[in-house]
């Protein structure tokens, strides 16, 4: 566990996210949480044991993905997220539950840890952004959008921390099912307008500004060669088969996830395919009244 302030810390061991907390004179406040029910536990049994036993205010959650949220239930019942975040999480019913537990089908011992899941909804939401005050800590709940529709970022102005949630990958290939390229680039150049001293990743080491620019770099070329055969008039699936080969050298995979990995960025090509096609649609409605004007 690692200390980036006065009683800030954060864990970067767990699998599915890089949880993190606050002790304030009020209580703690929770910066996601591991998915895994064992790794919660011990993560609430470190928390009270570094706090004395305090109480937990609130879990931030950066966004509605499985691996940052479902851990709230062993932490604390009220839950603060972007309210698109929360317009899924309330829908997460028996049939989401299930699909938890089959993910883990080739490790029953930790699928039979999820028979008991409960889903701890956002009781607190915001829009833009929220600040909590709680003794001397001030605490930033910034939304950024970029991975998700719903992906915030939790910021110490006094302590110069980020927890930038899956804004931020480390070299891994970023998840980017629900992904906007665009928005994905404007929230690294805020966080560099922030200038942390400490950056705590969705996933991946603790960095600093400089690591953003492979991801920019990923980004912004992905987004060039997709427009390009876009241009060329290239289909979905077309851009796709042209551009894996292109992009998975970019980063490690580990041989047994290369299966996993080809199939998200097949759908982050997706997502940015469509990006370059309504943003052409959009021009093509803008210029129509003018070409009706002119015959």
């Amino acid at each position: 566990m690692h200390e980036l302030g006065p009683q800030l810390y954060a864990e970067t061991t767990f699998q599915h996210s890089n949880p993190g907390f606050v002790v304030t004179s009020e209580g703690v406040i929770c910066i996601d949480s591991p998915l895994i029910p064992s790794e919660a536990r011990a993560w609430r049994r470190t928390i009270d044991e570094t706090s004395g036993g305090l109480p937990i205010l609130y879990v931030i959650v950066t966004d509605h993905h499985r691996g940052h949220c479902l851990g709230s239930q062993w932490l604390s019942r009220t839950v603060i997220a972007h309210e698109l975040a929360w317009k899924h999480m309330r829908n997460y019913g028996e049939n989401f539950k299930q699909r938890v537990r089959d993910s883990f089908k080739k490790q029953p011992e930790i699928r039979v840890q999820f028979e008991d899941l409960e889903i701890i909804v956002p009781s607190i939401t915001f829009q833009d952004a929220l600040t909590i005050i709680r003794g001397d800590r001030v605490v930033r709940v910034i939304h950024v959008g970029g991975h998700t529709p719903a992906t915030s970022m939790v910021w110490f102005p006094v302590e110069k921390v980020l927890f930038a949630g899956d804004i931020v990958w480390i070299d891994q290939h970023p998840f980017m099912t629900q992904a906007n390229s665009a928005e994905w680039l404007a929230a690294l150049d805020f966080i560099r307008t922030l200038q942390p001293q400490y950056i705590v990743p969705g996933h991946g080491p603790l960095c600093d500004v400089s690591a953003l620019d492979r991801l920019t770099e990923y980004l912004t070329f992905l987004r060039r060669r997709t427009l390009d055969l876009f241009n060329a008039g290239r289909s979905k699936q077309e851009t796709a088969s042209l551009l894996i080969p292109e992009l998975k050298p970019w980063f490690p995979i580990p041989p047994e996830r290369s299966p996993k990995i080809e199939s998200q960025i097949r759908s982050g090509i997706g997502r940015v395919y469509d990006e370059h096609r309504r943003a052409h649609e959009a021009r093509q409605a803008a210029a129509a009244p003018a070409k009706a004007a002119a015959r």
